[in-house]
């Protein structure tokens, strides 16, 4: 098996809540790995602040507005396996985790048709995982820790 292509990605996301329920993402066929569920988020540019970059992605996803957003926790993963273009990869990836607030009532819709957001949703924090699957690792990570995201502990 040839070495694998080594990749670290810097990315930041959202963790928005409504109650008892999470702001999730799907995955397209764009993306990768397509089908699986995120945070509303993605990388952050050359030069862009990872402040900024929260914000873009939350609206480009999600068509909302982070009225606050305030840096909780970083979290990782490293993966060595097949990954995009069906390439073998040694991936890292640093997720900057957000505390996001929006504006109430305001409804979630994917802004930027093409991209690598197929769908949006509210999501019962009891369904992550069952009604919605296969979830990201950075998911379970954020619902297992929504106390520091939400000032609940």
């Amino acid at each position: 098996m040839p070495d694998p292509t080594r990749t670290q990605r810097l990315g930041a996301y959202a963790v928005v809540t409504d109650g008892a329920q999470i702001l999730l993402t799907r995955i397209s066929d764009v993306g990768h790995p397509s089908g699986w569920w995120a945070l509303p988020g993605g990388g952050v540019d050359h030069g862009e602040s990872p402040h900024a970059a929260v914000r873009r992605e939350l609206y480009e996803e999600t068509g909302l507005t982070a009225r606050t957003a305030a840096l909780v926790d970083v979290h990782d993963v490293h993966i060595v396996e097949v990954g995009r273009g069906d390439m073998y990869e040694d991936y890292h990836g640093v997720h900057l985790l957000y505390a996001v607030d929006i504006e109430p009532g305001t409804e979630p819709h994917v802004v930027e048709v093409g991209g690598t957001t197929s769908e949006v949703r509210w999501v019962d924090l009891a369904d992550v995982g069952s009604a919605v699957q296969p979830i990201l690792p950075v998911v379970a990570y954020a619902v297992e820790n929504l106390h520091f995201f939400t000032g609940a502990g």
